[in-house]
């Protein structure tokens, strides 16, 4: 069996809904603790009471997160074994812990994490959306114009985008993506390992409908392939292209068979040096 890394912080990964997801680490870890940081003591109070576990507890949250750094390093010093936890899933994941895991890397004070549920992967795999390429774009933050701009970096983007909304925003973010996007197929997830687990597929420029309730984890598919105009050419007008502008002809040969999505070979004989007919 293999051994845990050794180190006295630990980033654990807690239920994003049902209790029964917590990890067996996870458990061994809080529970090894000599002090838990959470997003809300409240909150991480009543998972800590579910399993039985007792400890002092740290506030760390988005508006203490630099004070709370000092007081985690302050405590590695000290030879304490530290958990950290936000209120649901895995730290830094769109929740505070990017401050903590900065300080600590450029103390040299070695951290790991206890690996466990995540929204937006979870999300992912209900959706059904291609999951080999995706790019998780967390909450948009900002003015309308900066989510704006943010989202133009992704319009062309092939693969499947996962971000997350608060039920106030959702409405707007959804008009907001196709605006940028153009008309899609999204899916809204919510209440991720719940009872009232649900996916709902719609269109971007029809909107979600029905009444938001909870945080929803929005995916929406990549960008369809955008025709390359030199496409339109005929396979020796598209290679003496390429050459005109510079390129060798077997340089040309393959850009020509990457725009069309061939192989080199099919074209090949539309080369000079190919076989005439």
């Amino acid at each position: 069996m293999e051994q845990e890394r050794e180190a006295l912080v630990t980033f654990v990964a807690t239920p994003i809904g049902n209790l029964k997801d917590i990890t067996l680490r996870a458990l061994d870890v809080l529970r090894g603790a000599d002090v838990i940081f959470c997003e809300d003591t409240r909150h991480s109070l009543k998972l800590l009471n579910h399993f039985g576990i007792k400890k002092p507890l740290v506030a760390c949250h988005k508006f203490n997160e630099r004070a709370a750094a000092e007081r985690l390093l302050a405590c590695a010093a000290e030879g304490k074994r530290v958990a950290v936890v936000t209120d649901a899933g895995t730290p830094v994941i769109s929740d505070p812990g990017n401050v903590l895991t900065e300080a600590l890397r450029a103390h040299g004070v070695p951290y790991t994490v206890a690996p466990g549920a995540c929204a937006f992967v979870a999300a992912l795999v209900l959706s059904a959306f291609p999951a080999d390429v995706c790019a998780f774009l967390g909450f948009l933050r900002g003015k309308t114009a900066e989510k704006r701009a943010f989202l133009g970096r992704y319009a062309d983007f092939c693969g499947t985008l996962a971000l997350y909304s608060a039920p106030q925003d959702v409405d707007a973010d959804v008009a907001l993506l196709a605006e940028v996007l153009g008309d899609r197929e999204a899916c809204a997830v919510r209440e991720i390992s719940k009872v009232h687990e649900s996916c709902e597929y719609f269109r971007l420029a029809e909107g979600l409908a029905g009444e938001k309730r909870g945080e929803y984890v929005l995916l929406v598919r990549g960008a369809p392939p955008r025709q390359n105009p030199l496409n339109a050419l005929s396979p020796q007008e598209h290679i003496a292209r390429y050459v005109a502008e510079g390129m060798s002809e077997k340089d040309a040969l393959k850009a020509a068979a990457r725009d069309r999505g061939v192989s080199k070979s099919e074209l090949y004989k539309y080369t000079v040096k190919g076989p005439k007919e």
